[in-house]
């Protein structure tokens, strides 16, 4: 099986690294001819992980993303949301038949507000039964340090989600098996909300006391949402303790690795949306998921205050100390 990914931030390089650790090649997208160059010469990634070295005899590196693609089985995609049409938009038509598609993607396609795998089935005629993903609870930066991890891999088929997980699977790294495939993907945009805003209040000074009923909440108003969502899609009863949905959500509302976190600190310091982003240099999924989560819950109809208090400070200039007085009396 040929792995190929399209991608080359922190998270593309973590699931290169255990594609390689695990003895697979793989053909990767780099679209800078500089950094291939760099990577060939010094065995790592220029701009991100540099901490993780390469065999670079099992790197097939190139700057033409239909080259990867025509050469590999598998494609994971790992770029950000907002990049994905950029990416692939030129790519004919039928250059993903018969291919499998992982989609490491957290967040929605904000030009038609749509998961990822709704666009390659419109674009490319990707059936859900070859697309899969694979999220967290996951840092990149723990993964390149080879900190025990776990990654769970959704698909409608579970078998052959078990059979690209096993792929994955290393000393350092457990996987996982899940059905949700809709689920999930939303469950990753929400915890990048809920994160930002996290990071806003640590940015405003409130303490883990607050933080911790903040998360709470957020978890639950994030399954009202799913539970909504999910009914109009019919699947299986689903476990939102799992890691996949509660597990993730935490780390990336308390990890110091967590760029949403981050991004949303700085908001609550004081910068403007457009100077924290210049400050951040990477991109904080949550700004954009926040507007597309908007958008959704126009047709889902979920309650969601906390959301849509957060998609009011970054879209609507609603003051962060303000808003934040509001989320105090929401929560229970």
């Amino acid at each position: 099986m040929q792995f190929g990914i399209i991608g080359s931030g922190s998270w593309a390089t973590a699931l290169a690294k255990i594609l390689t650790d695990n003895n697979h090649s793989i053909y990767w997208w780099i679209r800078n001819e500089s950094s291939i160059n760099y990577f060939r010469q010094r065995r790592h990634n220029p701009h991100y992980l540099s901490s993780a070295y390469f065999n670079t005899s099992l790197l097939h590196l190139h700057n033409s993303v239909e080259n990867v693609v025509a050469h590999s089985d598998v494609l994971v995609i790992a770029v950000p949301s907002s990049y994905v049409e950029q990416a692939l938009d030129k790519l004919p038509a039928d250059c993903f038949k018969g291919k499998k598609v992982i989609s490491a993607i957290k967040g929605i396609l904000p030009s038609g507000n749509q998961l990822l795998n709704d666009y390659l089935k419109e674009k490319f005629d990707v059936g859900i039964n070859n697309y899969f993903t694979v999220l967290g609870p996951c840092h990149a930066e723990e993964v390149a340090s080879e900190k025990l991890s776990y990654l769970t891999f959704t698909g409608t088929n579970k078998e052959a989600a078990k059979q690209l997980a096993a792929h994955f699977r290393t000393e350092y790294l457990n996987t996982i098996v899940n059905h949700d495939i809709i689920g999930v993907q939303y469950a990753a945009v929400l915890k990048n909300i809920y994160a930002l805003g996290a990071g806003i209040a640590h940015g405003l000074e409130y303490g883990d006391n607050f933080l911790s009923v903040y998360i709470a909440n957020s978890a639950d108003e994030m399954v009202t949402f799913l539970k909504k969502l999910i009914s109009e899609h019919n699947v299986n009863p689903v476990n939102y303790a799992a890691s996949v949905y509660l597990g993730d959500l935490l780390v990336t509302c308390y990890s110091l690795y967590s760029r949403n976190r981050t991004f949303g600190n700085m908001l609550g310091k004081g910068y403007s949306v457009k100077s924290a982003q210049l400050e951040l240099n990477m991109v904080a999924e949550g700004y954009n998921a926040s507007k597309s989560i908007f958008r959704t819950n126009k047709v889902v109809g979920a309650d969601m205050p906390i959301a849509e208090t957060i998609y009011k400070i970054l879209w609507e200039q609603l003051p962060a100390e303000e808003a934040f007085k509001k989320i105090e009396k929401l929560l229970v």
